[in-house]
């Protein structure tokens, strides 16, 4: 159980699990060892190619890292791995790259599976001695390509330090040639650990194993220890932690001093420990920004406590027993466990006497759990636990106060953190008594809910998962009876932090640690129920924790007042504007189990905290009191009672009361009122009224001044509330409307819709589209007019989109309000007079392509006006389908086929959901859309089993389907047009996927020359219809560059001036005349190109048309237009005869076309005399009057 993990990096909060953690261990063998073995096998013929070295190294890394998490897996095959290696190392005659080679595959199987397992494999006889210390003299410590062997190396010779032979008999005669001496193999050993203890790769970490290995030897201790200790403590004296010398000096000494008085004999390592420790202070290390350096520091400190002190188990700690969990369940199966009690056992060596420099190292293990890092903490928690464990009882309990002392509020969340570990540590290692748990438990509790706020963000999650992790080790370390008196207040803080805590880490770690007391205590109430729904998964998602699971678990009486305490004192108030609003959610539901608690206890702490002076307080607190209030007025009509028996009268002045103050959000208001609408307070008559209709009219009024990303949000707050307001209070009677205020309100509503504020015009709008029926009753005509005047585009406010918008969202929800009825009045329903006006407005608002600075936002109006366009079609075929005219249905589902086949993914998703909405909308009767044209064709071509399965947002499933409607004549022209904007367009995956479904249509036309005939027509119908009409004309163009390009039309070159040829360079013409868009020009000169495969009068008439751009004012036309007129030559070769086809080439492509006009005019004259066409002729332009 990972209490102490953070989460990763950009991890999401609600996001889903893992796939590998929700397997669990998919592994079940190293299934890899085939593979694994052929290319261990084969490294020696991988010597002479390093491409094919650097791909066997990382083939072999990948197989490892797929076991990281479950190494012992490599077990059973590390020794014939190994040896295949070795055998590579051993042998002589391996060159040195060969060599390094199996030294890195070495080192790659030791990172996964750890070097403690992998050193005992390794060949450890004395006659490996010397060969190991031979090695050494090839190897470069400056070399950083082949740092794995001299890693490997020095761990191989640490695990040969263990031969139990003096090494001085290994070094036989010293004298080799007179007047030299070999020097001892001792030597050559503290030599090789001294040299790599400073080196800066990982060397460093390997020698200082070889030094606790080899000082530690009985033979080295006696002549060596000392000699390397005066060296290491003057290595440490010299380097200074602010230089990266310094601190790579430091880190590799203090890892041998720390390894040598971990695995030293105590007695051996005493006589030097108290200097060490001396020098450690003087070197200053927690004063470092070194983390590293910092934890050796502390893990060397509790290293030399231990060694100060006897190695004892101490007498007097607490002993729970059996500590197996299998072994209890069997114990509790075969008979009643009989409560253990404890008995106090007295030190039998109270008078043991501590060395002074004890209290040295708890100080500054003490010190150590307030350090900046977590790993520092860590290590220093658990030398406390060591040394207290070697201490007498009174001495441990001081120690046990002075980590009590880090749970003080003038102490940073490092020390809490820090405490918490260590008050872990020593319960799991039984040096917590229970006597001390009550001051233990209290602190801890309040561990639970730490979080201090620290500028846009809180600290406090590592202290909190800290405290779960110590309750964990609680529930493993005490007998149940031990825990009885305070698992009361354990279970609570343990799922309210699994509730309601920031955190999924801290969140998962609390359910963690309740499910371990409930395994492990049995004294939790309600354990097994409460964690089948709080579980380690179920706890990932938040809102599921505030709204779902903690309505569950305050079923249970136990825990239902202290949920709520903890939400009104710790969460209303908190940072995070999200926390605040899912707990005033949760004291929705929990307020429904504790009526009476809550509105005699928790409501009148709401009242007082709307008027703190936190704003974060104050805004939870008002949400709080508006769902609390809806709350006990839902429990009130469940039971038949009045609202009064649960808020008194001075709870519901405080109430209306509220919005006097002035609070922090506008939306905060909108919401207190809408929920106290609902809420049905007596307030009808009352003067807050007024104030309330008046904060909503000023948040519309005045939306302009809040910023974008929160101004829906609070638009839509202001709409519910306006709605829930008038429901309530604007009646004499139940459906009968106030005369005054529905002539005022909806008066001055319209008259805002005239406003030059775009976003007055947006809150009106909604607003009007917001009131009930009764307000709209007599006014319906007024109210369409108005939404159709904001809903018209003029040239004053053509950026007006998102009034627009709003106005045609405002359009359908005024039709759902009053309802049709056919032969109905039009101030009342909607009916046969007003419903060709409705559907006017609507469909007006397909044809909106506004575009500005922020792009199409033209596309908000059309997603706006096929919503409502679909719900109001709904609503007439369901209530009178006889409004549904046939001409206005098929009018509605071609423009929305038309949507359906332009470029923008999300409104195309959105066009084609709505068409397929009404082509499937059935009743009792059957389809209740009447007059759909080609209904049964378009059944056939969108079968409603299989649309549930489109993803209409991709291109390559969309325009497949939607191309097929150019079968169908009443859909052909409109699909086209929206065909030829994303044919057109720019966006790769669309232009690919709609140009290859429209060429797959075009080509099943090919043998139908009738049908090939209309389309051709069609398409330039579309081209006629939108000349000049750049938005549609651009694209169209680049259309049939590629139609043009790719023989769509070869069926019409047989035949002379053929009329698709004939009016296609007519409107070309006309829509490049006097034009300096250059890419519209462009693209023509791409089309007049294609043109001149038709035969014919019309080849010299295109001809000219380039002839002329070759003299266009623009030298980039100039340009363009002689390279695609020379790779026309190149593609038609019938344009011009063979004999004037080389100079035409020569001066296409000789000639500057961008040098000056009267120099390219010759060369352009000489091209019309070569191709047959007549010179153009300078028409003088008309002198000035």
């Amino acid at each position: 159980m990972a209490l102490g993990e953070e989460p990763a990096a950009g991890a999401l909060e609600d996001g889903p699990e893992d796939e590998s953690l929700a397997r669990g261990g998919a592994l079940e063998s190293f299934s890899d060892s085939a593979e694994t073995r052929a290319l261990l096998g084969r490294l020696r013929a991988l010597l002479g190619d390093r491409a094919a070295r650097e791909g066997a190294l990382e083939q072999f890394r990948v197989i490892m890292d797929k076991y990281q998490e479950q190494p012992h897996l490599l077990d059973p095959h590390l020794e014939w791995m190994l040896n295949l290696l070795l055998a590579i190392v051993q042998d002589q005659a391996s060159p040195a790259e060969l060599v390094h080679l199996a030294f890195k595959f070495l080192y790659i199987i030791t990172k996964v599976r750890g070097y403690k397992t992998l050193l005992r494999l390794f060949p450890h006889e004395v006659a490996d001695v010397q060969p190991v210390l031979d090695m050494f003299a090839h190897q470069n410590p400056r070399d950083h390509e082949t740092w794995e062997t001299r890693y490997m190396l020095l761990l191989w010779l640490s695990v040969t330090c263990l031969i139990p032979f003096d090494f001085s008999r290994l070094d036989g005669n010293l004298v080799t040639q007179p007047g030299q001496m070999r020097v001892p193999i001792m030597d050559r050993i503290l030599q090789i650990a001294e040299s790599y203890l400073v080196v800066s790769d990982k060397a460093r970490d390997a020698a200082a194993v070889l030094v606790s290995k080899f000082v530690t030897r009985p033979d080295v201790k006696e002549k060596k220890m000392a000699g390397f200790l005066d060296w290491s403590l003057c290595t440490l004296a010299r380097s200074s932690f602010r230089t990266i010398e310094g601190v790579i000096t430091m880190d590799g000494t203090l890892q041998a001093l720390a390894q040598i008085f971990k695995h030293g004999k105590r007695e051996d390592c005493l006589p030097y420990a108290a200097t060490v420790l001396q020098s450690l202070d003087a070197c200053r290390l927690p004063h470092s920004s070194q983390t590293l350096l910092r934890k050796l520091g502390v893990k060397l400190t509790q290293r030399l406590g231990l060694t100060f002190l006897k190695p004892r188990v101490a007498t007097w700690r607490y002993q729970r027993g059996c500590r197996s969990l299998a072994a209890n369940l069997q114990l509790c199966a075969q008979s009643p466990r009989e409560p253990r009690t404890y008995t106090e056992t007295p030190d039998s060596e109270e008078g043991y006497d501590i060395p002074e420099e004890v209290e040295s190292v708890i100080e500054q293990l003490l010190v150590g759990l307030k350090d900046k890092d977590t790993i520092v903490r860590w290590s220093a928690a658990k030398g406390i636990g060591r040394v207290a464990g070697r201490l007498p009882r009174e001495l441990a309990d001081d120690v046990l106060g002075s980590v009590l002392d880090c749970f003080s509020f003038q102490e940073t969340d490092n020390a809490w953190h820090g405490g918490c570990l260590a008050l872990a540590e020593l319960g799991r290692r039984g040096l917590l008594l229970p006597s001390r748990l009550a001051d233990v438990v209290a602190v801890i509790l309040k561990a639970l809910t730490y979080e201090e706020k620290r500028g846009a963000c809180s600290v406090g999650a590592n202290v909190r998962d800290a405290a779960c992790y110590v309750c964990w080790a609680f529930a493993r370390a005490y007998e149940p009876r031990e825990l009885q008196p305070f698992v009361a207040e354990i279970s609570s803080a343990l799922l309210i932090a699994a509730m309601f805590d920031r955190s999924v880490n801290c969140r998962r770690a609390a359910s963690a640690a309740f499910q371990e007391n409930v395994g492990r205590q049995g004294t939790f109430p309600h354990g097994i129920d409460i964690l089948t729904a709080a579980d380690y998964f179920a706890v990932g998602n938040r809102s599921n924790c505030f709204l779902v699971i903690s309505k569950f678990i305050a079923g249970f009486p136990e825990y239902t007042q202290p949920m709520i305490d903890h939400l009104v004192t710790m969460k209303v108030n908190h940072w995070d504007g999200v926390i605040r609003e899912l707990s005033a959610k949760a004291l929705h539901n929990l307020a429904q189990l504790a009526p009476a608690y809550s509105a005699t206890h928790v409501f009148p702490r709401l009242l007082a905290m709307t008027r703190s002076p936190d704003l974060h307080t104050r805004h939870g607190a008002v949400l709080a009191c508006a769902e609390v209030a809806h709350s006990l007025r839902g429990l009130a009509l469940q039971e038949h009672r009045p609202i009064a028996d649960f808020l008194d009268e001075t709870a519901v002045l405080g109430l209306k009361q509220i919005h006097q103050q002035p609070l922090p959000f506008f939306f905060l208001v909108c919401i207190l009122i809408e929920k106290l609408s609902v809420s049905k307070m007596p307030f009808r008559g009352d003067a807050v009224l007024d104030g309330w209709q008046w904060l909503i009219n000023d948040t519309l009024r005045n939306l302009r001044l809040i910023s974008s990303h929160s101004r829906q949000q609070i638009k839509d707050a202001a709409i519910s509330a306006l709605a829930s307001l008038c429901n309530e209070y604007y009646t004499k009677e139940p459906g009968q409307p106030d005369p005054s205020g529905q002539e005022s309100l909806v008066k001055q509503y319209l008259a805002e819709l005239q406003s030059s504020e775009e976003m007055t015009r947006c809150g009106f709008s909604l607003a009007l589209g917001a009131l009930p029926g009764f307000l709209l009753k007599g006014k319906l005509q007024e109210v369409l007019a108005g939404l159709q005047a904001v809903a018209h585009v003029s040239p004053e406010d053509a950026s007006f989109a998102e009034s627009r918008r709003d106005a045609m969202k405002a359009i359908a929800r005024v039709c759902r309000t009053v309802g049709v009825s056919a032969e109905g009045a039009p101030d009342e329903v909607v009916c046969r007079e007003n419903v060709t006006q409705i559907y006017s407005m609507l469909l007006d608002g397909l044809s909106d392509y506004t575009t500005d600075s922020r792009g199409d936002v033209g596309a908000w109006v059309r997603e706006a006006a096929m919503t409502s366009l679909m719900d109001l079609m709904l609503l007439l075929g369901r209530e009178q389908p006889e409004l549904i005219e046939a001409s206005i249905c098929e009018r509605v589902m071609c423009c929305l086929a038309q949507q359906a086949s332009e470029k923008i993914d999300r409104f195309r998703a959105h066009a084609a959901h709505v068409f397929v909405t009404l082509l499937h909308a059935a009743g009792p009767a059957g389809p209740i859309v009447p007059h759909v044209p080609h209904r049964e064709e378009l059944e056939k071509l969108f079968p409603s089993s299989d649309m549930a399965s489109v993803n209409w947002n991709a291109p390559s499933q969309a325009f497949p389907r939607i191309t097929q409607l150019l079968r169908l004549p009443a859909y052909c022209y409109h699909v086209l047009l929206g065909l030829a904007v994303s044919v057109g367009g720019l966006t790769e995956s669309t232009v690919r996927h709609s140009t290859h479904s429209l060429f797959a249509h075009v080509s099943s036309l090919q043998n139908d020359r009738g049908a090939l005939e209309g389309f051709a027509g069609t398409l330039l119908r579309v081209f006629e219809d939108n000349l000049l009409n750049d938005r549609v004309s651009v694209p169209l163009l680049r259309t049939l560059d590629q139609m043009l390009a790719n023989g769509c039309f070869d069926a019409f070159t047989t035949d002379a001036d053929h009329p698709f040829c004939v009016k296609l360079l007519a409107l070309c013409k006309e829509e490049i005349k006097r034009s300096k868009d250059v890419q519209k020009l462009r693209s023509s000169i791409a089309v007049f190109c294609g043109l001149v495969q038709f035969p014919g009068s019309v080849r010299r008439k295109v001809l000219l048309q380039l002839l002329l751009l070759l003299c266009h004012p623009f030298p980039v036309i100039r340009k363009t237009t002689a390279s695609q007129v020379y790779e026309m030559m190149l593609t038609y070769d019938d344009v011009v005869g063979a004999d004037a086809l080389d100079e035409v080439m020569a001066v296409l492509g000789g000639t500057a076309w961008d040098a000056a006009l009267p120099l390219v005019r010759g060369q352009r004259n000489r091209l019309c005399d070569l191709l047959g066409v007549p010179r153009p002729q300078l028409v003088p332009k008309p002198a000035a009057c």
